[in-house]
């Protein structure tokens, strides 16, 4: 059973180098952050896989990890690319 989970590991892992071709291409920086978030998520399945493959409890820890990372640099990612910009009306309401 083994084999499975290593045999599975190596192919997320050969669609993740193929994947991560988008990190350089481009052409956008929502582009480049996705390829980035298919890292990470890549990276909490092969690290689950292989703590499955080889009994390590530790690769989860790392796999939990891995996937808060992902999670944060995504958000910080969505909060400094995309805001909303300061109409006139808004600035009128902040002064009351």
């Amino acid at each position: 059973m083994g084999t499975v989970y290593l045999i599975s590991a190596v192919v997320i892992l050969m669609t993740l180098i193929a994947g991560l071709s988008r990190l350089y291409i481009g052409p956008t920086r929502a582009d480049r952050m996705l390829a980035a978030q298919l890292g990470g998520t890549a990276g909490v399945a092969i690290f689950a896989l292989l703590a499955n493959a080889f009994g390590q409890s530790f690769l989860y820890d790392l796999a939990l990890v891995l996937a808060i990372l992902a999670a944060v640099s995504t958000i910080a990612f969505a909060r400094l690319t995309w805001h909303k910009p300061l109409t006139g009306k808004e600035d009128a309401d902040d002064s009351d």
